[in-house]
């Protein structure tokens, strides 16, 4: 059975392992989410650490995907904090384990994280992703609008330069 939820900054901590050893598969897989190779699921830890707090500060939203009760896919909105723009969100690390993929946990986690956005007064999400890659060519399937490519924008996770391309996604509120 899957069901998309949101946690809370406490059920962030307790999930760190599960999401570390997501975080992990992804950057082993090859995706481009801003760590390098190689990346462990103890390297994680920090990071959620700061997602957790980021939650409990109210500036993120964090929901992930379980399945069977493992957490296996997890997407989060950061709030843009700045005075003129309280209408807008950063989608950041849509990540799904390697082994959870084709079962539309994207889609899933996608549906649910632009609803509580939107139910947050957010009508404007913006994000970016490694041009070429898989993930990528999922976002115009999901209703984002492609913005623009900045080239040279990041690293693959095992070196050499990537192109970012920008989407962005109106939301009803």
């Amino acid at each position: 059975m899957t069901s998309i939820r949101l946690l809370t900054a406490d059920e962030a901590r307790a999930a760190i392992p599960e999401l570390c050893d997501v975080l992990a598969d992804c950057v082993a897989g090859g995706a481009s989410v801003g760590f390098m190779q190689p990346y462990t699921a103890e390297d994680a830890e920090p990071y959620w650490q700061g997602v957790a707090e980021s939650v409990e500060a109210g500036v993120n939203l964090l929901a992930v995907a379980v399945i069977d009760g493992r957490i296996l896919g997890t997407v989060q909105v950061g709030f843009a904090t700045m005075p003129n723009q309280p209408h807008r969100g950063d989608l950041k690390k849509l990540l799904v384990h390697r082994s959870a993929r084709g079962h539309g946990l994207g889609r899933l986690l996608m549906e649910a994280i632009e609803k509580e956005a939107a139910r947050h007064g957010k009508h404007l999400l913006v994000l970016d992703t490694a041009t070429g890659s898989d993930a990528e060519a999922i976002y115009p399937r999901f209703g984002w609008e492609r913005a623009g490519v900045i080239p040279d924008y990041a690293m693959w996770p095992d070196g050499g330069y990537c192109s970012t391309t920008l989407f962005y996604k109106r939301l009803a509120v």
